[in-house]
């Protein structure tokens, strides 16, 4: 019941089975316009995360980490850059989920700042989960989508992690250096031989992504393993992002039979810059996932829509899933103002936003 709940109340999906339902009107789907390997591939990497998330490899390395901060320029940085790291692998939401909690406690516990912390781990979580192709679920349709090599996918994602890093580096040159007491180890073990066969799927997953093999066999790999460690862990997946993902799959292949339709997309999207800012504006009111699907059945210029869609989760507060559950988690551990945190997170994120939108652009006209 809590997993059917948690799929019904996502708003989403909601907005997503709303304009699935209207489309059905105009058109039918075709079965061969659902992406299936994108769909058992975002299962897998969803199966898999819950799994490190089940086995607190992320909370072992935050404590392991912040046992070496002695202020709050070094606490900051260390969670940022655990956030980027974790991001990379495990993925934004989940990243943003465990740290901000495990940081909020620290700051509680000290009187520390709250609100840039949590923010700059929100946006940390944000840069890595852009880094490879299953960080972030669209990415995983990107590849799927333009059949992207892992070296052409890299050559995208490299420069853009360079140059957001650089300019978060700046950003910490501003945080003044109080002085906190070392924080204590938590006594917490990772169960290693789970962890290496984890590990071990999701190297193979790597290979089922870039299609080297059949994606299903990672999928069905990644389902036993984790019914062999715990069946409840099955039960904290993210249904909702898979239902997503089908109904905008079936939605684009109604909207695809309206030619008018067809015609005013194609407007916006007709070269690599306005595909660019299509997608980056679009997902400000839509989220990163559905524009990602939405653009990429439109438009050939799969980097500028790599771009535009990882830069777009910045911003308001529905540009990424991962934005809504930092909202979500601060409100549920925060001890500062709601709304003077929702105030100030906001004009982070859109300066944010314009800071990498302008990256972005140059890394396209310059072909970096």
């Amino acid at each position: 019941m809590t997993v059917l709940k948690n799929i019904a109340k996502d708003r989403i999906l909601q907005i997503t089975v709303l304009i699935t339902v209207i489309s059905l009107f105009f058109a039918r789907p075709r079965f061969a316009d659902i992406n299936f390997h994108t769909l058992w591939s975002v299962a897998a990497m969803l199966t898999i995360i819950q799994i490190y998330a089940y086995l607190h490899v992320l909370d072992v390395l935050a404590y392991k980490l912040t046992s070496i901060a002695d202020n709050t320029r070094k606490l900051n940085m260390l969670f940022t850059a655990l956030a980027v790291i974790a991001g990379m692998f495990l993925g934004n939401d989940i990243t943003a989920l465990t740290l901000i909690p495990l940081y909020l406690n620290i700051a509680k516990r000290y009187k520390l700042p709250q609100i840039l912390p949590v923010t700059l781990i929100g946006m940390g979580a944000n840069i890595g989960a852009a880094f490879t192709p299953w960080g972030n679920p669209h990415n995983i349709f990107l590849v799927s989508r333009y059949n992207v090599s892992p070296l052409k996918f890299f050559e995208w994602s490299v420069p853009y992690l360079i140059l957001s890093l650089i300019i978060m580096l700046l950003v910490f040159l501003f945080i003044p250096k109080k002085e906190i007491p070392t924080q204590k180890t938590e006594p917490i073990r990772i169960s290693w031989r789970p962890t290496i066969i984890t590990t071990i799927v999701f190297i193979f997953f790597f290979f089922g992504v870039f299609r080297a093999i059949d994606i299903i066999w990672p999928l069905i790999v990644a389902i036993v393993l984790a019914l062999a460690i715990n069946p409840r862990i099955m039960l904290k997946i993210d249904y909702a992002l898979l239902l997503t993902f089908t109904g905008f799959f079936i939605f684009i292949s109604d909207i695809q039979q309206i030619p008018a339709i067809v015609n005013l997309i194609h407007d916006m999207v007709y070269s690599e810059i306005s595909t660019y800012f299509a997608s980056t504006i679009s997902s400000q009111v839509m989220s990163n996932v559905p524009s990602t699907i939405l653009v990429g059945k439109f438009t050939n210029y799969a980097q500028a829509l790599f771009l535009g869609s990882n830069i777009g989760g910045f911003g308001s507060a529905i540009g990424s899933m991962a934005n809504m559950l930092v909202l979500k988690t601060f409100n549920q551990h925060g001890s500062v103002s709601k709304k003077k945190f929702f105030i100030q997170w906001t004009i982070m994120q859109f300066a944010g936003l314009i800071i990498l939108t302008i990256v972005g652009l140059g890394l396209l006209i310059f072909r970096i």
